[in-house]
């Protein structure tokens, strides 16, 4: 499956994103590589390859885990005090859907 000019144009308007020519160009032969390349693994016989819930041979996955110490959080006032917009106790943000 090859990445058309359209699709590109499809997801920048799905995203909201304004894309120059040049951009549209360039992202349509970057994502037709990225798209070419799963595509070639997906050829792999991965048949009498075990399914791994993680990325160790070993299955050593003893430095993923920590403990979960509740610690305090940050705080409103903290969280809010570099907000561009805020009111009530809360971040302001423009409105994006209809």
């Amino acid at each position: 499956m090859s990445i058309t000019r359209q699709d590109v144009e499809k997801i920048a308007a799905l995203a909201n994103l304004a894309l120059t020519e040049e951009e549209i160009q360039t992202f349509t032969v970057q994502l037709s590589s990225i798209v070419s390349y799963v595509e070639k693994m997906n050829e792999l016989d991965t048949t009498d390859v075990e399914p791994m819930s993680h990325s160790t041979l070993s299955g050593d996955t003893s430095y993923t885990r920590r403990e979960d110490d509740p610690k305090p959080s940050l705080g409103a006032d903290l969280a809010l005090s570099n907000a561009p917009d805020s009111g009530d106790g809360h971040f302001k943000v423009p409105k994006v859907i209809g």
